[in-house]
């Protein structure tokens, strides 16, 4: 078996242990082997110098569609109508297989770039099962940790669970390889007929998780967990995506079946699901995990989800509390917290703390090692908690290992052919653009400015500004 050792980096195992300062870690085949100061390695072990870096678990994103990867940037100033709509009414539906893979063959490498080594695809644009495939192949292509969770918003869940092409494609993809992982991806509408009810069905038949979107304002709500709990179909292995708006009484119903949320905060922040939950989230005692949504408005990243995830629950908390005219003396959710929520949270919402999400000698060997020599910003690590969430980014990421294998080696990945990537997304947008026509894609990218007028303000900064009060 080869082996690799990462040598004298600050080492966040995750665990509970405080950070282990010059410490090595020692990988053989796709285990963790030790972890101690100067370890004594078998010959021909690969060294990795990871000095001044940070030694931690690769991270896990159990949230990101990544067939869309190829649209990056497009929705930037989109509201979460303006993506329905686009999406779901509109365009999704001319995405052709080929257009799914170069979004996954995109997102998946981006993922893994970025320290990313386990990403859950909520892949809810696969219409046909060519699409599926299509997405699968991309995902076995690029050498990280994926799980397929299989959706299509242009059908009913009811309808595309029981043709017998999904069940073969199940039969024929999903095959119990360590490196894919599979889920069932729908949403609940709260409909009191409870027409979601036969893909639950399915999902316990083939005894896989289900993952959703809940809490979702203006799309799915408390009725939907209502029906969830009342028919036997929430479980600890159920990923509630969001929930940003549901009530005390959902949260109970979660902590009380032993499910977990994905908090996309970034995405809860600018498209309007409801304001990022995790203050709610941790009252009710629920597992937290991570993720990024989509790079059709956001980053990809997930140093971006702990820096956000951070901010946004201080903000609350603040203003909170100056809506009492108090004031907060001591900040209640740590950076020690969010990374957790970035590593060890999703292996536990995923099933799968006991191998992933901490380095711990005898888990499988998912490791990331942050150092950047050229960067003034990855020096001094004073508090590498705070550190990896508030200072370093996807550009610090020198090292990436997954399964024991390097996949990303001295800040470029290894064996991911970015040009050919980069030809079939080109493809994918003419593809796009051609379909769309050039007026609806520009109109799509630069979606209308409501009319809006500045408040008129009673105080005069100056005579010479004063009339410009009124001039908007």
């Amino acid at each position: 078996m080869s082996s690799v050792v990462l040598r004298n980096g600050t080492v966040l195992t995750m665990d509970g242990r405080q950070p282990l300062v010059d410490h090595d870690v020692l990988v053989t085949g796709d285990r963790i082997a030790a972890i101690g100061p100067r370890l004594e390695v078998p010959e021909g072990t690969e060294e990795v110098d990871a000095t001044g870096g940070i030694v931690m678990p690769g991270m896990i994103d159990t949230h990101r569609h990544l067939w869309q990867t190829a649209m990056r940037g497009y929705g930037a100033d989109w509201t979460l109508t303006q993506y329905f709509v686009w999406y779901y009414l509109e365009w999704g539906k001319v995405f052709r297989p080929e257009d799914v893979h170069a979004g996954n063959l995109l997102g998946a490498a981006e993922a893994l770039d970025a320290g990313v080594t386990t990403t859950v695809d909520w892949s809810h644009g696969l219409q046909t099962t060519d699409h599926a495939d299509a997405a699968v192949d991309a995902l076995q292509a690029i050498p990280g940790r994926f799980v397929l969770a299989y959706g299509n918003i242009q059908d009913s869940p009811a309808s595309w669970t029981a043709k017998p092409e999904f069940r073969d494609f199940v039969s024929r993809r999903i095959t119990g390889d360590d490196l894919l992982g599979f889920q069932l991806a729908f949403d609940v509408t709260g409909d009191p007929s409870f027409p979601e009810r036969p893909a639950f069905e399915v999902a316990r038949e083939l005894g896989v998780p289900v993952t959703t979107h809940a809490g979702v304002w203006g799309a799915t709500n408390d009725d939907g967990i209502r029906l969830m709990y009342d028919n036997g179909f929430m479980t600890p292995e159920t990923i509630y995506v969001h929930a940003a708006t549901l009530s005390a009484d959902s949260y109970h119903r979660i902590a009380a079946t032993g499910g977990s949320i994905s908090v996309s905060t970034e995405s809860e922040q600018s498209a309007g699901q409801g304001y990022p939950p995790t203050w709610a989230i941790r009252e009710h005692g629920i597992p937290v995990s991570l993720s990024m949504d989509t790079s059709v408005w956001w980053s990809g990243d997930l140093f971006s989800a702990m820096r956000t995830t951070l901010g946004a629950d201080r903000a609350r908390e603040h203003m909170a509390a100056h809506a009492k005219n108090d004031t907060v003396t001591h900040a209640a959710l740590r950076a020690e917290q969010v990374v957790e929520w970035a590593t060890l949270g999703g292996a536990r919402a995923l099933g799968r703390s006991s191998d992933l999400g901490s380095l711990e000698v005898g888990k499988k060997a998912d490791v990331v090692l942050l150092r950047n020599e050229n960067s003034p910003a990855m020096f001094p690590i004073l508090n590498p908690y705070g550190h990896v969430a508030f200072q370093a980014q996807r550009s610090d990421v020198d090292t990436v290992i997954v399964n024991g294998r390097i996949v990303k080696r001295d800040h470029r990945l290894v064996g991911v052919d970015l040009d050919s990537i980069r030809a079939k997304v080109r493809n994918t947008v003419e593809h796009l653009r051609s379909e769309l026509g050039e007026e609806a894609w520009a109109k799509g990218m630069n979606p209308d400015i409501p009319e809006s007028k500045v408040l008129d303000n009673p105080y005069t900064y100056t005579e010479y500004r004063g009339d410009t009060r009124t001039s908007v």
